[in-house]
């Protein structure tokens, strides 16, 4: 008689020092979020976009904790580092976290912002940078999962596949970012109102719960590629 796995036996459990570390920020992010409203006039408006922001965070360094990340230092590894770093700099463009400058002087100022979505680090001049802590963290996450996939989808044919799963997976992050910036940004939100109340709030309706969902579709995709 053969014996077929559970559905329960099917998926992967988490390694103790996984859930203790996931269990670490989420206390971590509890205690910075009460603080910010207790010492602030700040208003939960919307729950959810008060928990996605740590969706972004805690899936993108769970992830990249997960995987074996290799300092470049051959052709194809360097290869591979500007591959990322080119797809890093169309997330960053296409969602609004980079953008050309008014050709001013050099501006740098702090918004303040519910943990997650800020504090917002706003600069002017010669190019206009407004990063968004959990966009900023999830978008360097991509990054670095896609160095991993196309350096080893160099190592060889056979692996090749990894590379295809990795780009097609890819552009749905970049998709999100041009609606999410269509609709209104966070980066946008957030420079536009340097308040601590804002939640998200100000963006165009289901923006980021269409920019979240594919955030955690391609986190997936990868995981399961390069685990």
């Amino acid at each position: 008689m053969i014996q077929r796995p559970t559905l329960r036996e099917s998926f992967p459990r988490p390694a103790q020092p996984t859930v203790l570390f996931l269990g670490s920020l989420l206390a971590v992010e509890s205690v910075l979020v009460g603080a910010h409203l207790l010492a602030t006039d700040a208003a939960v408006l919307s729950v959810r976009y008060l928990l996605y922001p740590f969706v972004w965070i805690n899936l993108g360094v769970l992830a990249v904790r997960a995987v074996d990340v290799p300092v470049p230092a051959d052709r194809r590894s360097v290869g591979a580092a500007a591959v990322a770093a080119g797809y890093l700099l169309v997330l960053a463009w296409t969602s609004g976290l980079v953008g050309a400058g008014s050709g001013g002087a050099l501006t740098l100022r702090v918004a303040p912002a519910m943990p997650g979505w800020g504090p917002v680090l706003l600069v002017g001049g010669p190019v206009s940078i407004a990063l968004v802590p959990f966009e900023t963290i999830g978008y360097v996450a991509l990054a670095v999962l896609v160095y991993v996939g196309v350096g080893r989808a160099a190592a060889g044919v056979l692996s090749g596949l990894v590379g295809l799963v990795t780009c097609v997976s890819c552009v749905g992050p970049v998709i999100a970012a041009v609606i999410s910036g269509l609709l209104g940004g966070a980066s946008t939100a957030a420079a536009g109102g340097a308040s601590s109340t804002i939640l998200g709030v100000t963006t165009g309706a289901y923006a980021y719960d269409l920019s979240t969902g594919l955030f955690v579709l391609t986190i997936a995709a990868l995981w399961a590629t390069l685990r």
